[in-house]
């Protein structure tokens, strides 16, 4: 039988036993739940919600409003946000001794966290403020000469083909932008889009590693084992994946992956990690000086001023609530919610579709694009939040539109069901 003593012990194990504070009321939910849950499959554990209703009380959210857009930013854990504050308190105190000299030096222990989460050495992991952050830092950083091609997707986000387009006009690079049809017929498909438009003047790749549009995972280690045999350095913008599905480093073989870590991993909002694998940090410049003598020291990625300790410390309590959750009860029940407002609107209409692969497919998650023929998007999206407080994400692409809809680990069925409720009524009557 499982004692909270031994629960507690085995997050212990797990490498958080340190700096990841949680309240008494975080810590009975996550052992509730895990009661609740037993032995039994990440998929049975999907539709329980008697253990999900658990997760949920460790968040203080607005249920007045169904928030849709966890794609964006999702609300972290409370005991991980009060961490946060007690950190700024304490640093408001006396800042120079506080922050500097007591919370600052405890950002190793969240490296040493993470990089265990990712599959990597410790000094191969940046904490960063956000995925963009982390990009921008692998798309400045590696030197190129004008004529070099770096080969990217029209499906990237659109902050980092705004950061290669500005390297066009400042270095005289060649950009080329692939396509692909969404949802694509194959994994391999979108590799062989991307073989095609390499030339011998390639050096770069950019790709997401799961796209913010449509939700679809892309097949990162087969593009990065083509063009590592090429010499083309390839560069992984992990915004939305990282907590939000299971792997590790060695999975993807990359060199360079950024992500934001306050979406899927529910850590404070100015949160992230670049990952530069040891023999490339010195051919990668840090975005803001560092000295030479730190060329070979991950640390140079983090060289950006005056901070606040406070957020990346509570990274920390954010991971250990993710590690109690468990990555594959994680993954089942986000698909779970998804699939079962898309499968229930696709069964209702014709009209409706849905851009993203559902059902068995390893190739999303959360994240799910829905259109209906006969009803503009963008009306559609404002019709749900003015009319009926439900937050959705319209995309707009030049090959593709629709509503983004993500839902998180708090996200209750009643709130799901409510939006696929408004959006029956939208099909069959319209949103006049």
């Amino acid at each position: 039988m499982t004692t909270r003593r031994g629960f507690l012990s085995g997050m212990a194990a797990a490498g958080l036993g340190g700096n990841a504070i949680f309240r008494e009321s975080a810590i009975a939910s996550l052992f509730r739940a895990n009661m609740i849950a037993g032995d039994r499959s990440a998929e049975s554990v999907a539709e329980d919600e008697s253990y999900w209703s658990e997760i949920q009380r460790a968040f203080d959210v607005d249920r007045t409003m169904i928030n849709l857009n966890n794609g964006g930013i999702s609300p972290t854990p409370s005991h991980v946000l009060e961490g946060m504050i007690r950190d700024l308190k304490f640093t408001n105190e006396l800042p120079v001794e506080h922050m500097w000299r007591v919370l600052e030096p405890r950002i190793e222990s969240v490296r040493r966290d993470l990089a265990r989460e990712f599959g990597c050495d410790p000094e191969e992991m940046a904490i960063t403020r956000n995925a963009s952050e982390s990009n921008e830092i692998m798309i400045f950083g590696l030197d190129l000469q004008p004529g070099d091609e770096v080969v990217i997707s029209n499906q990237n986000y659109g902050r980092m083909i705004a950061a290669w387009e500005q390297r066009v006009r400042r270095d005289r690079i060649v950009l080329k932008q692939i396509a692909f049809k969404v949802p694509p017929p194959s994994q391999r498909y979108i590799v062989d889009q991307f073989k095609a438009a390499v030339t011998s003047r390639t050096k770069v790749i950019e790709l997401p590693h799961i796209t913010n549009l449509t939700g679809q995972i892309l097949p990162v280690k087969e593009i990065v084992d083509f063009a590592r045999a090429r010499g083309i350095e390839v560069l992984v913008d992990g915004a939305h994946a990282f907590a939000h599905f299971p792997f590790k480093c060695d999975d993807l073989g990359c060199d360079f992956y950024g992500t934001s870590l306050h979406k899927w991993l529910l850590a404070p909002i100015g949160t992230g990690f670049l990952f530069v694998r040891k023999e490339k940090q010195r051919k990668l410049w840090p975005l803001m000086a560092a000295a030479a003598t730190q060329d070979n020291d991950i640390r140079k990625y983090e060289e950006i001023g005056t901070h606040p300790a406070a957020n990346h410390n509570a990274i920390s309590a954010a991971l250990a609530f993710h590690r109690g959750i468990g990555a594959d009860r994680k993954i089942a029940r986000l698909r779970y919610l998804r699939d079962r407002w898309a499968k229930r609107l696709l069964a209702e209409s014709p009209r409706v579709k849905v851009l993203t692969p559902l059902e068995k497919s390893p190739y999303s998650g959360a994240i799910g694009l829905v259109s209906v023929d006969g009803l503009p998007f963008d009306k559609l999206g404002e019709w749900l939040m003015s009319k009926h407080r439900i937050v959705n994400t319209p995309i707009l692409h030049p090959e593709f539109n629709g509503l983004r809809i993500t839902p998180n680990v708090y996200t209750t069925i009643d709130e799901i069901d409510v939006f696929a409720d408004k959006m029956m009524v939208a099909i069959s009557k319209g949103i006049a």
